[in-house]
C-alpha cells in the first residue's frame, strides 16, 4: 500500500476518474486516450513528438449517466456525438502531452457538464404599465409622421 508521505499513516486515495461535477465521475477505464503527432507549424520538435491528445468516451453505453441525463446529453450534443455514441475531444494547444491531456480532460468534463445541465424554464413576465404606454405613444407618434407625409403631397 502506498502512502502520501512518511509521516502519515493514511493511504493515498486515487481518484475514481474524471470529475464532471460533484457526485459524477467518468471512470478512467471508460476513456479512450490516444496521443498522435500534432499538425501545423512549430519547428522540428512539435512535428516529431506525439503531443496531440484525443479523448473519446462512449456516452450511449456509459453506466455513469441515468436515463434522463443520457437523453439530455445526446440531444444537446447531437452534432458532437458520432453514430457509435462516441464523444471526442482533442487538444493540441501546447507542446506538452501532459498539458494537452489535462486540457482535453477539462474540455470533456465541461462538455458533459453543459450537456446534462437542466435548462431553467423561462418565466413569462407581464410588461409594466409604463412600458406599454411608452410603446403605444411611440407608435402613435410614428403613425402621425407617416400620416403627415401622406397628406402633404400638394406639389
Amino acid at each position: 500500500m502506498e502512502y502520501a508521505d512518511d509521516q502519515t499513516t493514511e493511504p493515498m486515495v486515487e481518484e475514481p476518474g474524471l470529475l464532471v461535477q460533484p457526485g459524477l465521475w467518468i471512470p478512467w477505464r471508460e476513456l479512450d486516450v490516444r496521443a498522435s503527432r500534432s499538425s501545423g507549424p512549430g519547428g522540428q520538435h512539435v512535428n516529431t513528438s506525439s503531443t496531440r491528445v484525443e479523448i473519446a468516451w462512449n456516452a450511449r453505453t456509459s453506466p455513469v449517466l441515468n436515463g434522463a441525463q443520457r437523453a439530455r446529453l445526446i440531444t444537446t450534443l447531437a452534432s458532437r456525438i458520432s453514430a457509435e455514441g462516441l464523444l471526442r475531444v482533442v487538444a493540441s494547444d501546447t507542446r506538452s502531452q501532459r498539458q494537452n491531456r489535462a486540457l482535453a480532460e477539462e474540455r470533456l468534463a465541461e462538455l458533459v457538464r453543459r450537456g446534462i445541465a437542466v435548462k431553467k424554464a423561462r418565466k413569462r413576465t407581464k410588461p409594466t404599465r409604463s412600458s406599454v404606454e411608452k410603446r403605444l405613444t411611440s407608435k402613435r407618434k410614428q403613425s402621425g409622421k407617416k400620416r403627415e407625409r401622406r397628406n402633404n403631397t400638394e406639389d
